[in-house]
């Protein structure tokens, strides 16, 4: 694993190599513990928006009530933990799958309970259930990240694991965002959710089959066997892992944490307030539905092929780079789709390009991300990582619903949509420039190493 960017030198493997890879055991494990990772992302978010909007709720309550999400930003909080204390009972796993099937436990039961909770039983009680939900799920991220990270042999292997990593995630998200509307308007909501809490057995199932990267008891026997719970043991705990990432990268940490802060933000503003706009646009569930499968799915996988190739080829830079630039595309289109109005072409357009556009700069963020952790400090300086990447992004979304009902007096409420949807695009500007000084320092350093 790389400890800078730099260091991770374009691949000259085919695609057919990369495809191949995808039908090892080990790579279908993988699959199945980012598709568990990706289950509970979209019933947190944008389809639990959905469902709150079908069911009269107003869009500012919808805008805070996304508030649930901060879970995934504070993570970093609670993964020293994680990353160094065994889970009772379910530790005899190992720690990385001992938390893993814990979270994972944790999500499925959690959903069951929205399920049975729902509007009906009160905003404050579904957002409880909710937050709890997010909080397992965020979780799962800290250690399924880790144990991805950890399972990787070399960088190559890092991109291997991610493609399979994100295309189970992705096909998470095409679940609970479109294949749950086809089931919602069979059985209802509610039942849709307890039937995406059992689902998580996939996933629960694939940890029970994965291997422990590591063999923490020797990690704990380089330790002399002391207790980590002594002042100094718990400043290397807690401390230690965010001063070793500014130690590696020194003044570029704050460049890179710069980045990665604003580099999904558009799609993160934007996200409360696509189930609302959809329905307020008159989309029925199974026409959403089957366009995300169709149009979705299909940007999605080449999306995430043309990352996870882009990252192979040409390194974790550049590629980082051209997906700050695609992200916001699915944002314009949005904003296209409110002035033209219901259209089935221009639905499938915006679709397409959004899916693609998420899964490309997602499978470029995700790795790019895995290669700047060091070894013993995974899963915290992943959180750490991954919580900035979200954690602006998710405080402004809250106010989502707020700035469309402020945009309203005087126009009608696609014109609002219109406004609000090209103003999120435009703050991706400022993470396009962050990348491309990255990128420009990436290119300096590999000169001088090359000089030296």
């Amino acid at each position: 694993m790389a400890d800078n960017p730099t260091q991770a030198a374009p691949r000259k493997d085919g695609a057919l190599d990369v495809f191949r890879a995808l039908t090892r055991p080990r790579i279908l494990i993988t699959l199945l513990i980012g598709l568990g990772s990706g289950l509970p992302f979209m019933l947190v978010g944008n389809t639990l928006g959905l469902w709150l909007r079908e069911d009269g709720v107003e869009l500012a309550a919808i805008g805070f009530i996304s508030w649930v999400g901060l879970a995934y930003s504070f993570k970093f909080l609670w993964a020293p933990l994680v990353d160094r204390v065994d889970v009772p009972i379910l530790g005899r796993l190992g720690r990385r799958r001992g938390w893993l099937l814990l979270s994972q436990l944790m999500v499925g039961a959690s959903l069951i309970a929205m399920a049975l909770i729902g509007p009906g039983g009160g905003l404050t009680l579904l957002g409880v259930a909710a937050l709890a939900t997010a909080f397992s799920a965020a979780t799962q991220d800290i250690v399924a990240d880790a144990w991805r990270i950890e399972s990787a042999e070399n960088d190559e292997d890092q991109g291997l694991l991610t493609s399979a990593f994100q295309l189970g995630y992705r096909f998470a998200i095409l679940g609970g965002n479109a294949l749950i509307l086809f089931v919602a308007g069979g059985i209802g909501w509610a039942a849709s959710y307890g039937v995406w809490g059992l689902a998580m057995g996939l996933a629960v199932t694939a940890t029970l089959f994965a291997k422990e990267p590591v063999d923490r008891r020797d990690l704990s026997a380089a330790l002399g066997g002391k207790s980590p719970w002594t002042p100094r043991r718990l400043f290397d705990i807690v401390v230690g892992p965010f001063l070793a990432f500014l130690k590696t990268h020194r003044t570029a940490a704050f460049l890179m944490l710069a980045a990665i802060s604003l580099y999904r933000l558009p799609d993160f503003v934007m996200g409360p307030m696509t189930g609302p706009f959809y329905v307020d646009l008159g989309l029925t569930k199974e026409a959403i539905g089957a366009m995300r499968l169709s149009a979705g799915l299909a940007g999605t996988l080449l999306g995430i092929a043309a990352g996870g190739l882009s990252a192979i080829r040409f390194g974790f830079g550049p590629t980082l780079l051209i997906g700050a630039v695609v992200g916001p595309m699915s944002n314009l289109g949005y904003t296209l789709l409110a002035v033209v109005g219901l259209s089935t072409p221009a639905f499938a357009g915006v679709l397409f390009v959004e899916n693609f556009s998420e899964g490309f700069a997602g499978a470029a963020l995700v790795a790019y991300m895995g290669s700047l952790t060091s070894i013993g400090y995974t899963a915290t300086q992943y959180a750490l990582l991954s919580s900035f990447y979200a954690l602006l992004g998710k405080f402004l979304k809250g106010f989502s619903g707020a700035v469309v009902e402020a945009l309203q007096p005087g126009r009608d409420l696609m014109h609002a949509y219109a406004l609000f949807f090209a103003g999120t695009a435009a703050v991706g500007i400022p993470a396009v420039l962050l990348c491309w000084l990255l990128h420009v320092r990436n290119l300096r350093l590999a000169r001088e190493m090359g000089a030296a």
